[in-house]
């Protein structure tokens, strides 16, 4: 066994693994951190790696030989080619010359790998957010009951086929938000059902996919989705509705609970604030 949890579980202050994102805190074991390093030379996905809904090679890796693991604090580098690639250190300590340290390893790794982007990943824990970080949140649906909220929000492949024709404008337009992507992966044929608001036979709002999977302890975990509004349509309570009908589907679906990532002070953030979701920490990324 590479990590030692007497070490790193003082560190985890927020739920945080690298390559695979936000996990619930139930599943926050040193298992899942040694599951990292078994794949980090293969390309496989893990069994319940929210990404391997696309399909294809992983493309993060850990940079396994370069992990600095000690008491007082531990430095994961990974490695990704996307784009003109991107090495990032999550410093997991107390101190902050662990962020220094980090900041130090990020760079020499990225002119190692001979790739642009050298970032650093901060963990920080409830009630310490910072501005422009990430706040990672817990929707538990044992919680209460997640009706459905009606309004103008069906599945885009229920829409008659003049406002299904509309999305794909709509994705181009949002496709900041990952809305083109989806709409790649639904052409194919390759993920769940996405909810899309309509008004007056245009589409101006959707969230999904929705799939519901085990996480690496076998809860049902609702997946992450891509979810976003025109901005001409905002201030009409279209993202709650919208919000409000993945949830009850999710709920309807077997789902345990879902975990999100939010911009702190995001439309997204205070949308999840306000329906009651429990903050389990924030993430504040920087360029090393």
């Amino acid at each position: 066994m590479f990590f030692r949890w007497d070490w790193l579980r003082p560190q985890l202050t927020a739920p945080i693994v690298p390559t695979l994102g936000p996990v619930h805190p139930d599943a926050l074991t040193v298992g899942i951190f040694e599951d990292t390093l078994r794949v980090a030379e293969t390309g496989d996905f893990l069994p319940y790696d929210k990404d391997r809904r696309w399909g294809g090679e992983k493309d993060e890796k850990v940079l396994r030989e370069d992990v600095i693991h000690q008491p007082e604090r531990t430095l994961i580098p990974t490695l990704s080619r996307r784009g003109r690639g991107t090495v990032k250190v999550f410093a997991y300590g107390l101190r902050d010359s662990a962020v220094d340290e980090a900041a130090e390893l990020a760079a020499k790794l990225a002119a190692a790998h001979d790739v642009v982007n050298a970032k650093v990943v901060r963990l920080l824990p409830p009630g310490t957010m910072h501005p422009g970080g990430t706040r990672i949140q817990l929707k538990d649906f044992a919680a209460g009951a997640c009706p459905d909220p009606g309004g103008p929000v069906r599945p885009v492949t229920v829409w008659p086929a003049t406002v299904q024709g509309t999305f794909a404008p709509f994705a181009e337009a949002m496709a900041a938000d990952g809305l083109a992507f989806l709409h790649t992966q639904m052409r194919a044929d390759r993920c769940g059902p996405v909810l899309a608001a309509a008004v007056e036979n245009r589409i101006v709002g959707a969230i999904g996919p929705l799939d519901v999977r085990p996480d690496s302890i076998g809860h049902p975990q609702l997946m992450p989705q891509y979810f976003a509004v025109l901005p001409e349509a905002r201030g009409r309570g279209l993202g709650r509705v919208l919000w409000r009908a993945a949830m009850h589907w999710g709920q309807s679906h077997g789902a345990a609970y879902q975990l999100l990532q939010t911009e702190v002070d995001g439309p997204s953030d205070h949308l999840c604030q306000s329906e009651g979701l429990v903050s389990l920490g924030f993430t504040h990324t920087t360029t090393a």
